[in-house]
């Protein structure tokens, strides 16, 4: 710990030593979805990353590679005083009341249940990093698919856990935008039983999170039962990187879905 403590000092050391005028933005990010954000937002700046910043679900793992990467702490926040936080669930309420005493603007990204949530947030941390022109291309980016006609079937979202999602979800606003009814209706997120998947087989399957290694291999979705009707049914698989956060790429699971 301590080592890694005078690390972190001297590279803080070393990235300060400039003149204040030439010293870029200090930022720093507190869990994986802040760092899509960042990245995305202000890749000039003095940017510190979360120790999860290229994991293979990562985004923009590439861009995260080479990029200090720290842990989201009040000791490491109070060495590198930053100047601007972006958190999506990272930090407790101690380390944030600190931040905000050190005089750093922190900016929350929220849950979003639709991509108007994710519009909002873009925006807000867009303002904060003041990189206003590249929220709006990111939002741009997102916006490039537009929403597909109702086509009838129903299609069921799925996890390799064996959780599904219903109204008031993002991956529901997802679904319908690629012009498929949603086969949940009870909101939010909620467990999804074996015999109903077997019984009541939806029209069309749309599979999340089942390629990471660490997936949970004795849940539902990974159940023996369901070979026959993963392989006779229509599955769009949603690659977890592109669901681990509200954000613009979200619209990308989308489009796999409108082009299946």
């Amino acid at each position: 710990m301590r080592s890694a403590i005078g690390a972190l000092l001297a590279l803080v050391v070393l990235t300060g030593a400039t003149p204040a005028l030439a010293r870029p933005l200090r930022v720093m990010s507190l869990d994986q979805c802040a760092d899509q954000y960042v990245l995305a937002l202000r890749p000039d700046a003095e940017l510190y990353l979360s120790p999860r910043a290229d994991d293979p679900d990562a985004y923009l793992r590439t861009q995260a590679k080479w990029r200090p990467k720290v842990r989201p702490t009040l000791e490491t926040a109070m060495i590198l005083r930053p100047g601007v936080v972006v958190r999506y669930w990272g930090g407790d309420a101690r380390m944030l009341a600190r931040l905000d005493q050190q005089g750093a603007r922190t900016v929350t990204i929220q849950d979003a249940p639709d991509l108007d949530g994710v519009r909002r947030n873009i925006r807000a941390v867009a303002a904060v990093l003041d990189a206003r022109e590249r929220g709006e291309a990111l939002i741009r980016q997102m916006d490039r698919m537009p929403p597909r006609a109702p086509r009838g079937p129903s299609a069921l979202y799925l996890t390799a856990g064996g959780f599904t999602a219903g109204p008031g979800t993002l991956i529901d606003s997802l679904i319908r935008r690629a012009g498929y009814a949603n086969a949940v209706t009870a909101p939010f997120f909620q467990p999804v039983g074996l015999e109903r998947l077997i019984l009541q087989p939806p029209a069309r399957l749309v599979l999340g999170f089942f390629e990471q290694a660490r997936s949970d291999w004795r849940g539902v979705g990974r159940h023996p039962a369901l070979r026959d009707l993963f392989a006779t049914r229509p599955v769009t698989r949603w690659p977890a990187a592109v669901l681990t956060c509200p954000a613009w790429f979200s619209a990308e699971a989308s489009e796999r879905l409108a082009g299946a």
